[in-house]
This record gives structure tokens, sequence and C-alpha cells, in this order.
């Protein structure tokens, strides 16, 4: 993987939070195959199965559990590991789970953020800090155009809510400390809906999906006609590891609020991406349940970001089709249901290395 992102993450030391979930696992075994010295600082993984114990992480990465709403011990990692770096990805992620613990959930989210960013104030070393929060932060006004970056934080649902105060507490971060550091940059970085290979969390339409295609039953939908701009894992995450490369050619420039999205050929409904689940797979059915869930929860119907900012800036954006996330997605779990779970690691590696290979043949300048 030499010259991608500029080499700047070989030999770098880089701490990612939430390392045991879903984007979390991606991002650090993208980082280790750069060359990175990772530490991951996070709770035990929260699902079973889950990528980060597939793929055997602890084997190749420092592995330290821990909860981000304990500053003391965020504390204690930061000065001992010193790191050049700081991806913060742990959070209470799911938007129904919210309305279950939301206390949990807003401590999690806002204060667990300030405490990621108190510590990497008051550590010397870091340089970089990339705060991953949610498309979900905007305050939602079912619009049929894109969220800019500088629209208004909003969220009916706890989870919504927590991350929209995240972006202020980030904001206001930037504003009373980081601005009068001239080579640290900081960031807040908002993309959603990503899917992928190794997702287990409860309540997402492909793990649902997935689950259901590997047991031979029809796939429960209970908001069909939701649109979303779906995306892979690794789109997003290139553009934040690019973004983290950036801020130390010129902090004050990059450092803000930054969206990571598809263009809108991606945005379908839920019902189109089961369909392509269930095409991909080669089997499969699916059944509406949307007129029999008596106790609906909020969630928004239409949501999607604009990134121009992304584009004209770094540049960056999404490169593949929808028909190709989602062949991406089932490639990984046919390799997991059909190699009795082996090689995951060296697995999720290779469609790594098969992304970037897509991304120089589609000029993207962070692979150049």
């Amino acid at each position: 993987m030499e010259n991608v992102f500029k080499d700047f993450y070989k030999e770098k030391k880089v701490l990612v939070t939430g390392h045991t979930g879903f984007k979390g696992s991606w991002l650090s075994i993208w980082l280790n195959e750069l060359g990175s010295e990772v530490l991951g600082f996070s709770l035990n993984p929260p699902t079973e199965p889950n990528h980060f114990s597939l793929c055997h992480l602890s084997d190749r990465i420092q592995h330290v559990v821990g909860d981000i709403r304990d500053f003391k011990h965020v504390c204690e990692v930061f000065a001992s590991f010193k790191p050049d770096v700081v991806f913060h990805l742990a959070a209470q992620p799911l938007v129904r789970y919210s309305y279950v613990i939301p206390r949990e959930t807003l401590e999690t989210n806002i204060q667990g953020s300030v405490n990621i960013l108190e510590a990497a104030r008051i550590t010397s070393s870091v340089k970089s800090i990339i705060m991953i929060t949610s498309d979900k932060c905007y305050e939602n006004r079912e619009q049929v155009w894109g969220y800019k970056e500088d629209d208004p934080m909003g969220g009916d649902d706890p989870y919504s809510a927590s991350k929209g105060a995240a972006e202020i507490v980030i904001r206001s971060y930037i504003r009373s400390f980081f601005s009068h550091k001239k080579d640290v940059g900081v960031v807040s970085v908002r993309a959603g809906n990503a899917i992928g290979g190794g997702d287990w969390a409860k309540d997402r339409i492909v793990v649902d999906s997935i689950k259901s295609l590997g047991e031979k039953k029809p796939i429960q939908v209970r908001n069909p006609m939701a649109i979303r701009p779906w995306q892979h894992v690794l789109e997003p995450l290139s553009g934040y590891l690019w973004l983290g490369a950036k801020l130390q050619e010129d902090p004050k420039r990059f450092s803000g609020g930054w969206n990571f999205g598809p263009d809108d050929s991606s945005a379908k409904s839920v019902s189109d991406l089961v369909k392509a689940l269930i095409n991909e797979w080669k089997s499969g059915e699916w059944v509406d349940l949307s007129d029999k869930n008596e106790h609906k929860l909020h969630e928004a119907g239409w949501l999607r970001l604009t990134c121009d900012k992304a584009h004209f800036m770094l540049p960056w954006s999404a490169i593949m089709t929808f028909e190709e996330n989602i062949s991406l997605t089932v490639k990984w779990y046919k390799h997991f249901y059909e190699n009795n779970q082996s090689n995951l690691y060296q697995y999720s590696a290779h469609q790594i290395r098969e992304y970037i290979k897509l991304a120089i043949q589609r000029g993207q300048t962070w692979a150049q």
C-alpha cells in the first residue's frame, strides 16, 4: 500500500477509539496495513460474532479495553502511548437502541467526546484529531436537498441529539483551544449508512438481511420506503484517512466539519437495497412489516448529505456504484459462511487492496 495517503500513516502512532466495532475494526486493519503503530481503546466487542475477533486484531495491534466515559483511564492511555493521530469512533451507535438507553447514549456520545478532546488537548504529541460523528447530527427537516456542513445541528431521537450535541462540543474545542495551536488540526466527520462485511449490529437492515439469507428465512423489513445514501464502509474511511493526512498540511484550512457520502445514484430505498442483496445472494425473499408495526419509533424517511466541500477541497469522492457496494458486502459474508470463518483478516485486507486499485483506476488523489 505504498504511496496511499502520501505514506502519511507509515510508522505513525495512531490511537483508535471504538476499534472493536464495525467501522473501527476496518479502520484498524487499514492502518495496520499502512504501517502504523495502532493502539485501540474500546469496550469489548458489542456483538457475537464480530469483525474484530474474527480477524484476530488483538494479535496485530495494541488492544486496550476501556470506557471513554472514564476520563482518568483515557488520560493514562494518551500519556503512555503518546499518539500522533487520534481517530475517535467509540460511541453508542444505534438509533433504535438509544430509546432503550437514552442516558447512556447521551453520556457516551457527548461526555465521551469531551474526554477524548480534553485528553488530546493536554497531550503534546497529538497533531491530527478526527472525530467521527454521524449524518444524523443535523436537524432533519426531511428536505430533498442535502445537508451542508454549516446547517443547524439537531436530532429528535436520543442518538441524533447526542451526535448534534457532540458536534457543538467539537466546534467549541476547535475555537476555544485548538485554533491557537498552529500545528494541531481537529475535524468532525459525518457519514451514515455504511455497509460492509463484518457488521452484526442489531437493527441494521443489511445485517438483518444477511442473517435471514444465511438462515434461509424471509427478510423482515419495517420501513421499506425510507431512502438512504448507501455506501461501503471503505468509502468514508478513505475520506477520514485522507483528511487526517491533509490536516498536517494546513491545520487551519482543514479543521472543522466535513461530510462524506456517495452521489445521488446510491440513494435508494430500503426495499431497493433488500432486493439488491437478494439478487447478489442468488436466493431469498422479503416481507413488508410497515403496516404491522404498532409502536413505530421515529426514524428519518429521507436523509442525504452535500459533500461539495470534500469534493473540491481535498479532493475526495465516493468511487463505487450502488451495485458495487452491494457486491463487495455480499462477497465478504459469502466468504464468512463458505470458508468456515477462516482467513478473515487476510480477506478484509484483500478487499481494502481491491478498493485501492479501483480508487487508482478512477483517479482518486489519495490513492496516487
